[in-house]
């Protein structure tokens, strides 16, 4: 008996150290993510679906052009979403979740609002409000492969990530190579520490000819946290100078070798079946 509760202990023991290292992992992935991006760009734009391709100069221009129309008729459905929208692109998501709750009061069944009342919600890191609101912004009968994807994003972001691959799966079957979709199930692939799956959905994101450079950073980044540190350079020169994408990719390989992350999970999985687990099915059964 007295072994047997060794062995228990031993299980516990392992199982806080998995936790604490995955949590660990996440950290690094996250702050990679960032150190890959630069100051342009954080991987989790994507990953919670904001808008991209304007300036931030036209942003923030839009943003003030529109504020002025809001505030003249606030309860313009499309106002109010072009707006909230201009504010999220500006990174001003308080603001864009104040607008976007009045609009779902005065609007409680339109799906296209709360789409983006969930998906601002996400961004702004009320995860759970977000998962709230975006089971409500489209039904089984007429699935949207956009909040499909954002409610993959904030199952991410709660930690599940086998239900988020489930619903970037359910997204693909919509939009079959949906470079972001693909995207965002690269990343989760890879919080999962599942890397091989993870540059394979990245791989085939990055190849769509409408792939942006978001889906290329993640690439790159997914690239870097398998060691595959010249082709992850090589993917980050398609959007930045040589000098800069070798200065990324080394931060990140700096940011790996100072993290014991990756060895101690790799230990945990390389040990055979232990004989605590053996006696503790014995025990069970």
């Amino acid at each position: 008996m007295k072994s047997n509760g060794r062995n228990i202990v031993i299980l516990a023991q392992n199982s806080r150290l998995r936790q604490r290292a995955a949590g660990a992992m996440r950290r690094t992935f996250l702050a990679a993510a960032l150190c890959l991006g630069g100051c342009q760009s954080s991987s989790l734009q994507d990953v919670t679906g904001s808008i991209g391709g304007a300036s931030q100069p036209d942003i923030r221009r839009s943003a003030a052009e529109l504020g002025r129309q809001y505030d003249r008729n606030p309860d313009d459905k499309a106002i109010a979403l072009n707006y909230a929208r201009a504010l999220r692109g500006n990174t001003e998501n308080a603001q864009a979740v104040a607008i976007l709750q009045r609009l779902a009061i005065k609007f409680p069944r339109d799906v296209e609002v709360l789409a983006a009342y969930g998906k601002t919600l996400a961004e702004a890191g009320r995860s759970r409000e977000a998962a709230e609101v975006l089971a409500h912004a489209h039904t089984p009968e007429r699935p949207d492969w956009s909040v499909l994807s954002a409610q993959g994003s904030v199952a991410d972001q709660l930690g599940d990530h086998e239900q988020a691959q489930a619903y970037y799966a359910a997204a693909l079957k919509i939009v079959p190579a949906q470079p972001h979709v693909l995207s965002n199930l690269g990343l989760s692939y890879a919080l999962s520490k599942k890397l091989p799956q993870a540059e394979t959905a990245l791989q085939q994101a990055a190849a769509q000819y409408d792939a942006d450079k978001p889906v290329r950073q993640n690439l790159a980044l997914v690239l870097a946290l398998e060691g595959k540190f010249a082709g992850a350079e090589e993917v980050a020169r398609r959007d930045l100078d040589a000098k800069d994408a070798a200065a990324n990719v080394a931060a990140i390989r700096r940011m790996i070798a100072q993290s014991n992350t990756w060895k101690r999970i790799q230990e945990l999985d390389a040990k055979p079946q232990s004989a605590a687990k053996t006696h503790v099915g014995s025990n069970i059964e």
